[in-house]
């Protein structure tokens, strides 16, 4: 893959449709692992999945959840590997954070997910806190979004399709 297809890429709600698609963005859920792939279904069908996609379709997608402490987190986000290093991951972050509807929004990784730590640390995310023991040998990082990324995205809560062209990508 290329460049954004066409230039263009698009922030969106998945439908209840989507679901089918996104598994193929996700490398875990495309070896196979069913717990992803009905994780990835009840995201769609609950309304907190958000994907980019450029005119082939689905290249990754977030999950805003509310179930930290009433709060908002983002539970996952991933990049399909052939649409990597190409602004998408930093166009969905930002669209997680224009739909946010609570004044605090975390997140969490791994220790070892550096390229996850460096898109956070780019868009201003401070670390939050430390968890052993979610996985063996590899602690969870957590992370909270700077005030400043959700009231400057509090005009688009409502998440309108989000059109970006090349002029625009980091």
């Amino acid at each position: 893959m290329g460049d954004i297809e066409s230039g263009r890429l698009v922030v969106r709600h998945a439908e209840p449709s989507d679901h089918t698609a996104l598994t193929g963005t996700d490398p875990i859920a495309a070896a196979g692992d069913g717990a992803r792939r009905a994780s990835i279904r009840r995201w769609c069908e609950q309304g907190r999945a958000l994907l980019a996609e450029d005119a082939r379709g689905p290249v990754g997608y977030a999950v805003l959840e509310y179930t930290f402490f009433e709060q908002g987190f983002l539970t996952l986000l991933t990049v399909a590997p052939a649409a990597r290093r190409q602004g998408v991951a930093t166009r969905l972050l930002t669209a997680v954070e224009a739909a946010c509807t609570t004044p605090r929004l975390f997140t969490s990784t791994n220790v070892s997910n550096q390229p996850m730590q460096h898109l956070l640390l780019r868009a201003g995310w401070q670390p939050a806190g430390l968890v052993h023991g979610l996985d063996d040998g590899d602690p969870e990082l957590f992370y909270l979004c700077p005030p400043a990324n959700l009231s400057r995205s509090s005009t688009l809560r409502t998440l309108p399709d989000t059109v970006i062209g090349k002029e625009s990508r980091s």
